[in-house]
């Protein structure tokens, strides 16, 4: 990735990429989450949520090894193993749900989630026996030109058995030509002795997807985008060009509301129903939008709630703001949130009226029905009265409306 940062900690459409692969996890119900850490393991423990165990990996001696570090805390467990690579963020819960089920059905020893894609790359390539039984899993720089042929790939996704993987786990031998030990080579040990390998064969090629680069960044995250797009148009939001429109993940939206063009919405933002944001607009995290708002071109809301009905139509921003049902934002406002130490919070009052390029100086409270006159400052603490008129630099209240 040629980054200060560990690679399963960069982002995917506002989620680091180990966040989906733990997702996964967490949804199989696992009785423990082992995270195998090495390169920036500080970084990577500091992110990740509660609930993981971490384990070290100090010299980076391959997939094989990584897993055998993980032994000395199945001593005692005889129950089935799941292993996930950190760095596929496109893989489906859903497959590896139903990996799971035929591993506890089969009574396998080991059971392999392949895909079959169009362009294999460098993939591992899945090796079958005339019966069409597993062989081998063959690393492309040990494959054959014959086995490179093979579109059949390793999507780095298994089920063990507890105690047969750590067994075998002892006997891999290191590979010269990459200085590893091989997870795939136990997939070989356990076929010699006879125990039975099954696979799962998934058509999604995707699911294998593993970012190494950031062109696979995002080429990642042009997938994901568009699988937002899709759930959130399936739900009845209208999307007026997908093309242009970048929405993250963990984002809400209510039905029968409008996206216009080349709009960004950042994750932890809940937007409500008959709603119409941009074109141009950016919505960033912590904030929520109420039914039949509207967020017009070139404005931009940050960790701020907006009430139903509240117009904000134009060139204007909003940040930890808290605004009143049917509050009108006029042209070029601005609530003037940090004071160089502290982010501070503006509440501006139902119906309340704010004139275009008036500046909003927090903390502040701006009362129900109040009027702030175009072009108007109003000073940091220096709240104004519910039902009046303040107008100038610094603002007034001239009158009561």
């Amino acid at each position: 990735m040629k980054s200060e940062c560990p690679k399963v900690l960069h982002k995917v459409v506002g989620r680091p990429v180990i966040d989906y692969v733990l997702d996964i996890a967490r949804g199989l119900r696992s009785l423990k989450i082992y995270c195998v850490v090495g390169h920036g393991s500080q970084k990577v423990r500091e992110a990740v949520g509660p609930g993981i165990e971490f384990v070290e990996q100090d010299r980076l001696l391959g997939t094989g090894d990584a897993v055998k570090r993980c032994a000395p805390r199945f001593k005692n467990y005889h129950g089935t193993v799941v292993v996930l690579c950190g760095d596929t963020p496109l893989l489906s819960r859903t497959i590896v749900a139903d990996l799971l089920k035929q591993h506890r059905r089969s009574k396998a020893s080991a059971t392999v989630l392949t895909a079959k894609v169009d362009q294999p790359g460098t993939y591992g390539r899945i090796v079958r026996t005339v019966k069409d039984e597993i062989a081998a899993i063959r690393e492309y720089k040990d494959a054959s030109e014959f086995e490179r042929n093979i579109v059949e790939i390793n999507t780095g996704v298994y089920c063990f058995g507890s105690k047969d993987l750590f067994e075998s786990l002892k006997k891999v031998k290191l590979n010269a030509l990459k200085n590893e030990f091989y997870l795939t080579d136990v997939i070989e040990l356990l076929l010699k002795q006879g125990k039975k390998v099954g696979t799962y064969i998934t058509d999604d090629a995707t699911t294998a997807w593993g970012v190494n680069t950031r062109e696979d960044l995002a080429q990642a995250q042009a997938i994901l985008r568009q699988r937002i797009l899709s759930k959130h148009m399936l739900a009845g939001v209208t999307i007026v060009d997908p093309l242009t429109t970048f929405i993250e993940a963990d984002v809400t939206i209510g039905q029968d509301t409008v996206i216009h063009p080349m709009t960004v919405i950042h994750s932890d933002v809940r937007i409500g129903k008959n709603c119409s944001i941009g074109p141009m607009a950016r919505i960033r995290p912590g904030t929520r939008i109420s039914d039949g708002a509207e967020i017009g071109n070139f404005t931009e809301v940050s960790r701020t709630t907006i009430g139903p009905r509240v117009m904000q139509k134009h060139f204007s921003f909003l940040g930890d703001a808290v605004v009143g049902e049917g509050a009108n934002i006029g042209a070029g406002v601005v609530t003037a949130n940090y004071d160089g130490k502290t982010k501070n919070k503006t509440f501006i009052g139902s119906k309340a009226f704010i004139g275009s390029d008036a500046i909003i100086v927090a903390p502040n409270k701006i009362g129900a029905g109040a009027m702030i006159g175009a072009g108007s400052v109003v000073a940091r603490n220096k709240n104004v009265p519910a039902g009046t008129v303040a107008v100038g630099i610094p603002a007034r209240v001239i009158k009561k409306i």
